[in-house]
């Protein structure tokens, strides 16, 4: 039995026709750019999030770099992250002027370490990026807690919890901003690029609106400098389709993640993320934690057995080379660095069955 990392074919399968459908629709009225399928989208999604407002955009990049100056980062500010997230967030830090600040992680959740991150906060420090890394909320309560204490704006990245919640948070409506990725792979995926920016500010989202369309007030009135980051019509009318469908493909991760835990927790040499207290995570991605001399050896044997496995990711963002100059090093964020040697991202997505994760597990457990 071979098991794919992920299956999008499966995933786009029961919506092709929908999706053909609106495609036609948008032909048929030449509005591929900035049609109504884009309000009503971002109308859908901000509703989805517990958010009053969204923006859509071209990528999920241009979710963070345009939430952050819609914020008020500029040039000589300091941004707060996980040293763990994937490079884009330190990447769009960098590309607002602000400089990032890379914070180690929870040894047992491997999201954002507040402790760690408060001893990072300096007089320069604007804003602070909780990562809802894998699908799980970061501590928001203490990340606010935090950014109270020192008048920081709080930016989540959602890019890979579409759904997720904790206690009373949720994602998209933790923060005063929260940037997500619709790139195919992840929860919520476009049928290409996309991204969005939710608020429950509307100033916030007038700012991105503005930022993403060359910084126009209006027609030809550009007052700032910015770029093209519109995310078309189609996308936005096949993302509408496939929102309706999130709640149950989340759902399915949840339950293809139980039946993971019930296999792997507890098993010698293999070690799961932590769910948090009051957490609900939508798991994005199912990690595991081996140990770091037998990592490779492991995902090679899962490999010739017909598993495919991912990881996620393999060097932290202050090590690097493009941030070479921050002049974070090796020991600067142990737990990170640590953690990233021992990770493995095994099979899952919404098709999966329960007799695949079997399958994934048995495969596991005999390559240790």
């Amino acid at each position: 039995m071979k098991i794919p990392f992920v299956d999008l074919v499966a995933w786009a399968k029961p919506s092709r026709e929908e999706y053909l459908d609106a495609f036609a629709q948008i032909i048929d009225t030449g509005a591929y750019v900035g049609g109504p399928q884009v309000g009503e989208f971002e109308k859908s999604f901000a509703e989805f999030c517990g958010a009053t407002h969204a923006a859509a955009v071209k990528t999920g990049t241009d979710a963070l770099l345009l939430a952050l100056r819609a914020l008020g980062v500029q040039p000589g500010d300091e941004v707060i992250t996980a040293a763990n997230s994937f490079f884009a967030t330190g990447e769009a830090i960098a590309l607002a002027g602000a400089k990032p600040v890379l914070a180690d992680v929870d040894d047992s959740t491997l999201l954002l370490d507040i402790d760690d991150a408060a001893g990072r906060v300096t007089p320069k420090t604007k804003c602070i990026i909780p990562v809802h890394l894998f699908g799980q909320l970061a501590d928001m309560d203490r990340v606010h807690e935090l950014a109270r204490a020192h008048g920081m704006r709080v930016l989540e990245d959602s890019a890979q919890a579409h759904g997720a919640t904790r206690g009373n948070w949720r994602a998209g409506s933790s923060g005063d901003a929260a940037a997500f990725s619709f790139y195919p792979t992840k929860n919520l995926g476009a049928l290409g690029e996309g991204g969005a920016v939710t608020s429950k500010s509307a100033n916030v989202i007038d700012e991105v609106k503005r930022l993403r369309d060359h910084g126009q007030a209006g027609r030809h009135d550009h007052v700032e400098v910015a770029y093209n980051a519109r995310l078309d019509s189609v996308q936005c009318a096949c993302l509408s389709i496939s929102l309706r469908r999130l709640d149950a493909a989340n759902a399915a991760r949840q339950n293809l993640a139980a039946r993971y835990r019930e296999r792997l927790v507890g098993r010698p040499g293999v070690r799961l993320i932590d769910e948090a207290a009051a957490s609900r995570p939508v798991y994005h991605l199912m990690i595991v934690r081996v140990d770091a001399a037998k990592r490779d050896a492991v995902r090679t044997k899962m490999g010739e057995a017909g598993v495919a496995t991912a990881i996620h990711y393999p060097t932290p963002i202050h090590l690097q080379k493009a941030f070479a100059y921050l002049g974070q090093g090796v020991g600067s964020c142990p737990v990170a660095e640590r953690s990233v040697k021992e990770m493995i991202s095994l099979p899952m997505f919404p098709d999966m069955t329960i007799e695949q994760v079997d399958r994934v597990s048995d495969v596991l457990l005999a390559s240790l």
